[in-house]
C-alpha cells in the first residue's frame, strides 16, 4: 500500500520534544508486528466479570457537592489537598491521538481536546492551568496507572463500561464515540460482514477487540500497542482493516488521506475520567468541573477548537448521576 511514505507521515504528526510537562513514552509492541489476539491475555481483554444485565448504567456517576471550593483552597484532607500539597496534578494522557491528545509538530508540546479539559481542571484546583503534569499511558496502562498511584487522573478516550467501573471510578461523560472500521480506499471492505477471514486490528486493552470478536467473529483480530501501531500496519498491508472509535479513526483519515473511515458505527463509546474508586470527593469535584464546562459554553468552545472537523457542533453529553 503505502508502507514506508505512509509511516512517515504518521511519524511527522507526532514528534517527540519538550512539554511544560513530564512525559512517559509508550512503547511499540513487536517493532510494530501484528499480534494475535489471545483471549485469555488480560492485557488483551480486561479482567473482572462483567455487572449483571440492568445492574449498571455505566454514564452514571457520582453527583457533585454542591459549589466548587475556591481554587487553591480545598477542603481539608481531601484528594484536592493533596494534589495542592504536591504542587501540581498528574494527569495520564495519549501523544498519538489527533486533536485528542497528541504532540504538536511545531512545538513537540502535548496538545488536544482532552488536554485543554485537564488544563481546565488543574486551573479549578490551583487557580493556575499550568500546575499539570502528562504522563502518557497506552491503552492498556490506563487502569494499572490509577490503580498504583501513578496518576490522579487518566483522560484517554477511556470508554465507561460496567466491567471497567469494577476496577476505577469515572467522571460523568464528556464524549459520545462509536466503534467503526478504517481501510485503504478500494478496499473491498465495506462493513463488519466483510470481515470474515480478514486481519483486523485494535488496540491492546481496548474494548475494540472484544467488540470486534464479538461483532465479526469470523474475522481475525490482532493488537498493537495503541490504535497509531494499527493505522502503521493497515500502510503495511500487514492487516486489512483497523477498528477502534469513529472519532479517533477520523484523525486516522485525516493524516492519511487514502484511507477512509467506513459510515457504519456499531457500538456506542462514551467517554469518561478515569480515578480511583476510593477518591469519590475527586470524582465529585471534577463532575462539578465538568457541569461547569457543558453550562458556561467552554466545553462546545473547545469542541469548536480540536473537533469542528468531525462535524457540526453536538451539545455536550448531559451528565448522568448514580445517586
Amino acid at each position: 500500500m503505502k508502507g514506508a511514505i505512509g509511516a512517515a507521515l504518521v511519524a511527522a504528526m507526532f514528534l517527540a520534544g519538550c512539554t511544560t510537562a513530564e512525559a512517559l513514552p509508550e512503547g511499540r509492541a513487536d517493532g510494530g508486528a501484528p499480534r494475535p489476539v489471545d483471549a485469555k491475555d488480560p492485557a488483551v481483554i480486561p479482567s473482572g466479570a462483567a455487572a449483571p444485565a440492568g445492574s449498571c448504567d455505566p454514564r452514571a456517576s457520582l453527583r457533585p457537592s454542591g459549589a466548587l471550593p475556591a481554587a487553591g483552597r480545598m477542603p481539608a484532607g481531601s484528594t484536592m489537598a493533596q494534589i495542592v500539597k504536591r504542587g501540581r496534578l498528574v494527569v495520564g494522557v495519549d501523544q498519538n491521538n489527533y486533536r485528542f491528545g497528541y504532540r504538536d509538530p511545531k512545538t513537540g508540546n502535548l496538545v488536544g481536546f482532552e488536554i485543554d479539559l485537564a488544563y481546565e481542571i488543574a486551573e479549578a484546583i490551583f487557580g493556575d492551568r499550568n500546575k499539570v503534569q502528562f504522563r502518557t499511558v497506552t491503552t492498556a496502562e490506563r487502569e494499572k496507572a490509577i490503580q498504583e498511584n501513578t496518576v490522579d487522573i487518566v483522560i484517554r478516550s477511556m470508554t465507561m463500561n460496567c466491567d471497567r467501573w469494577q476496577r476505577v471510578a469515572f467522571s460523568t461523560e464528556y464524549f459520545s464515540a462509536g466503534q467503526a472500521i478504517l481501510v485503504a480506499k478500494g478496499s473491498a471492505i465495506k462493513g463488519l460482514k466483510d470481515l470474515t477471514g480478514q486481519k483486523v486490528c485494535a488496540a491492546t486493552g481496548s474494548t475494540s477487540i472484544r467488540n470486534i470478536a464479538a461483532k465479526a467473529p469470523q474475522a481475525k483480530p490482532v493488537s498493537g500497542a495503541d490504535a497509531l501501531d494499527c493505522l502503521v500496519m493497515l500502510q503495511q498491508n500487514q492487516v486489512a482493516a483497523v477498528s477502534t472509535d469513529d472519532a479517533i479513526l477520523a484523525g486516522f483519515a485525516a493524516q492519511d488521506p487514502s484511507t477512509v473511515v467506513l459510515p457504519e458505527r456499531f457500538t456506542e463509546e462514551p467517554y469518561g475520567m478515569a480515578m480511583k474508586k476510593e477518591s469519590t470527593d475527586l470524582v465529585r469535584f471534577v463532575n462539578g468541573v465538568l457541569e461547569g464546562l457543558r453550562a458556561d459554553g467552554t466545553w462546545t468552545r473547545l469542541y469548536n477548537k480540536w473537533l469542528s472537523a468531525l462535524g457540526s457542533t453536538p451539545q455536550p453529553p448531559a451528565a448522568r448521576y448514580q445517586d
